[in-house]
């Protein structure tokens, strides 16, 4: 590893993976940061293509900022905590690959941290489309200070918290669980990210939120929240809501139930527009609604309805769904959906 000065590094964690065409943009944006007390950790995760060449060939050209650790492909979760456990820095960043972040984030970020005496700083982002087209999340300006509880809660209703990595600044010392115990599945591969912003908002007594957009996700058409629908994208994202209410406190524990069902709900209406291939799946979180109806009166009145119909009156509930995505629904497609589906 690279000589660098400890006291408030920031290491920024990169996971690679056959992103050759934009890895170039990504490393150029950190390199450009205004906070200069920095270090960039590459973590080549098995790529196929030139993207490991490339993040050489910058470690050639930066040595005293980048490091490049090359593995076999064991997935973004285990190359995000081999980076972290690589890391000088006392912050912690990620950033994905194919995105970009403006020139002053880590700068921002980090003075909320020191002021605001923060474990975890973040902010919103912008999702940039092929054509031009740039959706905020969502560009308030709004600072806000969260405690625990309320930072869990609003992670789990996605009020404000994200559950993307990418567009937060985190102590280290928050990653203690994560790199000494199995948290995290490696086998999760959607909301996989959610999981680990759970297990590291838990561990943090302090946040400090500023609702402004300088991480650039960029939309691919190959990306993942793309793709269709797959066994990790029915079941991840339940796994990943089950662990989450398994190890829920008290006060989390109705925030938990809720973020549960609603992935239930949006799981199905996922499927329900692919024809009879999910059949099985269909049936399946049909019968985990119908378990939990007890819960269901902690969804809002709409999703309460909707869990019912499903469970009632499935056909029906199908056909009205049906029409009402082709005709009226605008879908938006998010990184890191908080569901590993499409959200309504």
């Amino acid at each position: 590893m690279m000589e660098v000065i400890m006291e408030n590094l920031i290491s920024v964690i990169v996971p690679v993976y056959n992103v050759a065409s934009r890895l170039p943009r990504c490393l150029d944006s950190i390199l450009a940061q205004t906070y200069k007390n920095l270090e960039i950790v590459i973590v080549d995760d098995g790529s196929l293509d030139h993207s490991g060449c490339i993040a050489d060939e910058y470690a050639k050209t930066y040595p005293e900022k980048i490091c490049v650790i090359h593995t076999e492909n064991k997935g973004v979760t285990a190359a995000r905590l081999r980076g972290v456990r690589e890391a000088s820095g006392s912050w912690i960043g990620f950033v994905d690959a194919d995105d970009e972040i403006e020139s002053d984030m880590y700068a921002v970020l980090w003075n909320y941290a020191i002021q605001y005496q923060a474990d975890i700083s973040h902010c919103g982002y912008q999702m940039c489309f092929s054509d031009g087209r740039v959706h905020y999340f969502y560009n308030t300006g709004i600072l806000a200070q969260q405690e625990k509880t309320e930072a869990l809660q609003e992670l789990l209703s996605g009020e404000r918290i994200e559950p993307g990595l990418w567009n937060k600044l985190f102590h280290k010392n928050l990653f203690h669980s994560l790199l000494h115990d199995e948290l995290v599945p490696l086998d999760i591969t959607i909301n996989e990210d959610l999981l680990m912003n759970y297990w590291l908002f838990s561990a943090a007594e302090r946040t400090v939120f500023k609702d402004w957009c300088p991480y650039h996700y960029i939309v691919r058409n190959d990306s993942a929240s793309r793709v269709k629908m797959n066994y990790h994208k029915i079941y991840d994202p339940i796994r990943v809501k089950e662990i989450i209410c398994k190890n829920s406190s008290a006060a989390l524990h109705d925030a938990a139930q809720k973020a549960y069902l609603n992935t239930y709900v949006n799981t199905y209406h996922a499927l329900l527009t692919d024809g009879a291939e999910y059949e099985k799946d269909l049936y399946h979180i049909r019968k985990q609604l119908e378990k939990e109806s007890n819960n269901l009166l902690l969804l809002g009145k709409k999703r309460r309805i909707m869990a019912e119909m499903i469970v009632h009156i499935p056909k029906f509930y199908r056909l009205i769904y049906i029409v009402y995505s082709r005709f009226f629904r605008k879908k938006y497609i998010h990184k890191g959906d908080r569901n590993g589906t499409a959200v309504d």
